[in-house]
């Protein structure tokens, strides 16, 4: 008898329906086809002591499954539930009137519990755009399947829920949750706040700066000034994730299998600092199981690098396509994915090996020669494609005294939010673009022109500094965030005065 049930496999942070054929006759042998890995090919010893614990026989007919379509690769043990269920109805141990209405997925342990597995949201996802009626699913997969609106969720803890369920034995309950009420719930739960920053003014300025218009960002100063302090708090003042925004970040951590199984949408923008020692594949993604890296986990939040001088340089250099395209192309012999890698990097770094270059309160050991060679660890192509370069110094005794409280991140982030409306109005009609970082050449000269006296500043400064041409545009973008926050029509002289500020870092003028 021929039965086809439904399961999916993922291709990036996308979704591709499997159809699982079965077709049983006399005999006593088994078959399983379509490009199976050697998970898959194990799940029949694991089907087998499912069955047999719940009291169940393996069918002893001749078996022939296949995996269609047959050129995409399967791999990974989440097959097992579908192609047990397939098997029993195949051999006429289940009825099947019910199993093509759902999508089937999980993983079997030898006494039939049923085992999370990666990427439901995006299964999901494709399931309800193909018509499916549901989705059967293990019971820790289950709130994150029930993001998707109208649309049925079982999540079942053993195969014998499933294969009661199908023969009209029982009743699977339905997963249900308050989407909306749960993502705005969330949104409040943020650990830093900026109101606990003592001093630092002119660093939470510019980097109000930057995240009202989606810049990155280098903050270089000594150990202890608090880099990774004020770090940490950004994502505390950026514009909270819309329900678009955060249903493509959690397709990607639940790909990454990074979600937490009691919890369902991710709410609060990410926050990825990957050790300096990291490898460019757990960077940028891929590998022989092709998985979302570091940069596309931190997609609509921020990546921050700690110490980015002491990062691999073939690493770094890696982060100058995403950073311009927001998306990275994994090219392998039998496969490309593409992962989106929309992210705001974030950077810190000593001024010298000793890290004490400009500190007013320590002596620096290190010679010119020293201090420049440490600084050319960033390369001249990665430099200019951070907007804003800010060197930070130790807070002075009086600021870490005083027992008031700074400004709140809630104050700064209502700026931001201000500043990131009049960016959405301006570029409504231009696909792909949402903020002034994204702005080309063509934006720049109708968004970003300053006026006379503005643009004889920007001159000199690109003389004085010997910036690229990239860095000229970095500037107007910058400047014209700087307007946006003011709430200004046009770039004033005094826009572009302060955003050249923010390139006094540049290795050519840093070390003399």
């Amino acid at each position: 008898m021929l039965i086809k049930a439904y399961t999916a496999a993922l291709q990036g942070v996308d979704a591709t329906i499997i159809t699982i054929e079965v077709n049983c006759s006399k005999g006593i042998k088994f078959f399983l086809v379509g490009l199976p890995d050697v998970s898959i090919r194990e799940s029949h010893e694991r089907i087998t002591s499912a069955l047999e614990y719940n009291g169940m026989k393996f069918p002893r007919k001749q078996i022939v499954v296949n995996m269609a379509p047959a050129d995409i690769r399967k791999e990974g043990s989440s097959y097992d539930l579908p192609l047990a269920i397939g098997i029993l109805a195949g051999a006429e141990n289940i009825q099947n009137d019910k199993i093509s209405d759902y999508l089937i997925i999980g993983e079997l342990s030898l006494d039939g519990m049923l085992k999370p597995v990666k990427g439901i949201l995006s299964i999901a996802l494709k399931a309800k755009e193909e018509g499916f009626k549901g989705i059967i699913l293990p019971k820790m997969n289950a709130r994150e399947a029930a993001v998707v609106s109208d649309f049925e969720v079982y999540g079942v803890d053993n195969i014998k829920e499933v294969i009661q369920f199908f023969n009209d034995e029982k009743e699977l309950e339905k997963t249900i949750i308050d989407t909306q009420k749960e993502f705005l719930t969330n949104q409040l739960n943020l650990e830093w706040d900026f109101s606990e920053v003592k001093g630092q003014e002119s660093v939470k300025r510019a980097m109000e700066v930057a995240c009202s218009g989606g810049h990155n960002l280098l903050l270089i100063g000594s150990p202890g000034a608090g880099k990774s302090m004020l770090a940490k708090r950004i994502p505390s003042i950026l514009p909270p994730l819309s329900i678009n925004e955060s249903l493509e970040t959690t397709k990607i951590h639940s790909v990454a299998g990074k979600i937490n199984h009691n919890g369902s949408l991710i709410a609060i923008r990410p926050f990825r600092s990957p050790h300096h020692t990291i490898s460019s594949v757990a960077m940028v993604g891929g590998g022989t199981y092709p998985q979302p890296g570091e940069i596309s986990l931190a997609h609509n939040g921020v990546l921050f690098l700690d110490e980015i001088a002491e990062f691999n340089k073939g690493v770094l250099e890696m982060l100058r396509q995403p950073l311009e395209d927001r998306k990275i192309t994994i090219s392998r012999a039998r496969f490309t994915v593409e992962y989106p890698a929309g992210f705001m990097l974030i950077a810190s770094m000593n001024p010298c090996p000793c890290g004490h270059y400009n500190n007013p309160n320590k002596d620096c050991v290190c010679q010119p020669q020293q201090v420049q060679k440490y600084l050319n660890r960033l390369s001249g192509p990665l430099l200019d494609r951070i907007d804003i370069q800010i060197e930070i110094v130790p807070v002075p005794f009086e600021d870490i005294s005083d027992t008031r409280l700074a400004e709140a991140s809630s104050k700064i982030r209502n700026r931001v939010i201000n500043a990131r409306l009049i960016q959405e109005k301006r570029f409504e009609n231009e696909e792909g673009i949402y903020c002034n970082a994204q702005m080309h050449t063509r934006l720049l000269h109708k968004h970003a022109q300053p006026d006379r006296a503005g643009l004889q500043q920007l001159k000199d400064a690109m003389e004085r500094l010997s910036l690229s041409a990239r860095a000229y545009d970095r500037i107007l973008r910058v400047a014209r965030t700087i307007a946006d926050l003011e709430g200004s029509l046009k770039v004033q002289a005094h826009h572009i005065a302060e955003a050249i500020s923010y390139r006094n870092l540049d290795r050519e003028n840093w070390a003399g």
